[in-house]
């Protein structure tokens, strides 16, 4: 059998294969990303037919595009996934065979046989894990009325834990505040707090920004899961150096520090968090017992008949690529054959699907293992294809803006603390914390620290005053001006909204609707002058 006859019977192999397991997909209801087993199905055929030299050639959009891979490397590759598979040791979470919950749960067991595993769970870790009846009826409460929650977060948790367990153990942090970040974020990385932390480890954008997660109109680096890990690191190793003590530490996180010496002052001087627990904010009152709650289900799921389910797929099948042009998540679609759900679960901090290219910057692409080699191998026809589809483009991308520091704004007439916190996208309680307010009041000329969150915001700021003039009459619609209603449907977003209108920018719709967020709710009327 020749090379051209053995590529059109693995194509023909790799149809039917896809077509039977896709019907299986569909009717599941978790992400539709390939699971471990059609990775390794995928893998093997693939392998198996490769000759010295692969060739597909493809027309995608138009343009003809001969993919390329290498027997050498492939085989590496393969050897590599196998190492892998045979000597990762699963932990408790992924030994399980089912994959439902049924009524297994067990939410019914005495108070002594929990003493005994919160006291087993003490020796093993450098928290204080004691008993108390408010942990019981924590666990108890989860147990019975979020089993399914907590099984989909354990199948969640096969993909982040091994990269947090990576990063704590550089900083030589306990392994176990891996399980903060579901306190914090139930392991959603755009999950966004009403105050306006954002990501896995729900940095604001001050603190974000002092440990180097940047902000811009494309990238959200809160919502990188590897850049985020690492700045909770060092925040949590920073935290530590003051209080010499974990529990403490962990109270800092969420409240500041500011806040626990307030309470160790207030309880007269303890500095056990059960003991001066009552005097710290509500929420941190409870976010200790909520962190050891999700340590104590996690460690004993087996004894609760507790699995997990929809599980994506594990940390070690994914590899990172530098990008060297501005790519958009469709293009590589189109390319690799893969689809949005899977980029954007593993490249959540892509604010609008593409991946810029900024003088001074190098952002990665995050994918499954199995293809990196079809992108490292075709590398500059991907660029070129991309050259090419961006040249058919009717709009042009929107204008880079990345989001300062801090900027210095002139409180001017007229201007009262709500109107200042719209333009920028933060809360008034955050501009009066920033610059050391006890009341609402302000005076014309006074200056105010501010840490925007809307890159444009605070790109207009720092433009003169005619400029900040004629940007806005092009953004206000004329009176009596005829516009067009459209009505926000399930998966919009401002910016394919923009698309769908010539000459039409995410800022004007913004203005014309009176909403400075980016959020949209499906069924909201919006105005298109």
């Amino acid at each position: 059998m020749n090379l051209m006859q053995r590529i059109l019977t693995l194509i023909l192999f790799l149809s039917f294969f896809y077509g039977n397991t896709q019907e299986t997909e569909n009717k599941s209801d978790s992400l539709k990303l390939t699971t471990k087993t059609t990775l390794q199905n995928y893998t093997d055929a693939m392998y198996q037919e490769i000759d010295t030299l692969k060739i597909d050639t493809t027309l995608i959009a138009g343009q003809d595009i001969a993919l390329i891979d290498y027997q050498d490397a492939s085989e590496f590759d393969k050897k590599w996934m196998e190492s892998w598979e045979n000597n990762t040791i699963d932990s408790s979470l992924t030994i399980h065979p089912q994959d439902t919950l049924g009524n297994l749960v067990i939410t019914d067991f005495s108070t002594e046989v929990l003493k005994e595993r919160l006291e087993k769970l003490n020796s093993e870790t450098p928290f204080n894990v004691a008993y108390n009846p408010s942990l019981e009826k924590i666990i108890k409460h989860y147990l019975k009325n979020r089993p399914q929650t907590l099984a989909n977060l354990m199948g969640k948790a096969k993909y982040y834990f091994p990269m947090f367990e990576e990063h704590l153990d550089k900083y030589d942090i306990p392994l176990e505040i891996k399980y903060l970040a579901i306190v914090e974020s139930a392991l959603k990385p755009n999950a966004k707090s009403r105050v306006g932390a954002k990501g896995l480890w729900q940095f604001m954008y001050g603190t974000g920004k002092e440990y180097n997660l940047n902000v811009s109109s494309y990238v959200d680096e809160r919502s990188d899961p590897i850049k985020s890990t690492e700045a909770a690191c060092k925040y949590l190793t920073n935290l530590y150096k003051i209080f010499n003590d974990w529990d403490l530490a962990l109270a800092a996180y969420n409240s500041g520090p500011g806040n626990v010496n307030k309470a160790i002052r207030r309880s007269g001087g303890y500095k056990n968090y059960w003991n001066i627990r009552h005097h710290l904010p509500r929420e941190t009152a409870g976010y200790l017992p909520a962190f050891y709650a999700t340590y104590y289900i996690f460690e004993y799921a087996k004894e609760h008949q507790l699995y997990p389910t929809n599980e994506l797929m594990d940390f070690f099948e994914t590899d990172t690529i530098q990008v060297k042009r501005q790519l958009t998540f469709e293009q590589i679609n189109k390319v690799l054959e893969t689809d949005d759900e899977l980029l954007e679960f593993l490249n959540p901090q892509f604010k609008l699907n593409i991946i810029p290219k900024v003088k001074n910057k190098t952002y990665s692409l995050t994918i499954p293992k199995y293809l990196v080699g079809k992108f490292v191998a075709n590398e500059d026809k991907i660029y070129a294809f991309a050259e090419v589809d961006d040249s058919k483009r009717e709009k042009p991308f929107p204008k880079y803006i990345e989001s300062n520091d801090k900027i210095r704004y002139r409180v001017r007439s007229g201007d009262y603390l709500g109107k200042i916190a719209n333009r920028y996208g933060v809360s008034v309680s955050q501009i009066k914390r920033w610059n050391g307010l006890r009341s609402n009041n302000l005076r014309v000329g006074q200056r105010l620290t501010i840490y925007p969150r809307k890159p444009v915001a605070a790109a207009t700021n720092n433009t003169s005053t005619n400029k900040k003039t004629v940007a806005k009459k092009t953004n206000t619609p004329p009176p009596n001006k005829k516009y067009t209603t459209y009505v926000v449907k399930q998966g919009d977003s401002l910016w394919l909204i923009s698309q769908k209108f010539p000459k039409v920018s995410v800022s004007q719709i913004k203005d014309w609707n009176n909403i400075w967020s980016n959020k949209l709710k499906p069924g909201t009327k919006l105005k298109i002058y």
